[in-house]
């Protein structure tokens, strides 16, 4: 594994701050259509995993998170505090952490490929979904049926154009923002060397 540099640490921590800013800028640009609104947090997300790989993007995320349960207003309505977390959309909020950090790890994993990238996007997403429905379903005792329809159904194509967005985001950024990880060894014989 290639040594890390002096100014690595503060550059990833950079980026990881800049990821959570973005994610809360991103909550701000939302669409209400029921209890779970159309907001842009997915995305960055997603980007957040793909660019800066499962640890630093466990951390902005973290971090996002962490803002908006102390009462910043980070969250979608420019709300904040933990009761937004104890909410209908609690769920999906809570679901960013499981889904960077296996974003980041298929990435690291797979490296970095657009179809990888795409698959970890899938794989991210419904691991939010799983979350956020089953949340939702829980906290309002609606049923898993119409929380899916509530809570699922109305965001696979936007957020489809959001793995796909990222996808081709992570692609252009990574040449900007370095290797902000490295890869985990293929086969155990590299790990070896």
């Amino acid at each position: 594994m290639p040594e890390e540099q002096p100014g690595d640490t503060l550059k990833k921590m950079v980026f990881a701050s800049l990821c959570a800013a973005l994610t809360a800028a991103g909550a701000f640009i939302a669409i209400p259509v029921g209890p779970v609104p159309i907001v842009l947090q997915n995305f960055f997300v997603l980007l957040s995993g793909l660019l800066l790989g499962r640890r630093w993007g466990l951390a902005s995320v973290g971090v996002y998170l962490a803002a908006g349960a102390l009462g910043l207003p980070v969250f979608a309505g420019a709300a904040g505090g933990i009761g937004r977390l104890m909410g209908p959309t609690g769920g999906y909020l809570v679901g960013y952490l499981p889904a960077v950090f296996f974003v980041g790890l298929i990435s690291e994993k797979l490296g970095r490929h657009p179809a990888a990238d795409v698959l970890a996007g899938v794989i991210g997403s419904g691991i939010v979904y799983v979350c956020g429905v089953s949340w939702l379903a829980f906290i309002t005792a609606m049923g898993l049926k119409k929380a899916l329809v509530l809570g699922f159904f109305p965001f696979i194509v936007g957020d489809a154009v959001k793995i796909a967005a990222a996808a081709a985001a992570a692609r252009f950024l990574r040449p900007i923002v370095g290797p902000a990880f490295t890869p985990l060894p293929r086969h155990p014989s590299s790990a070896a060397s």
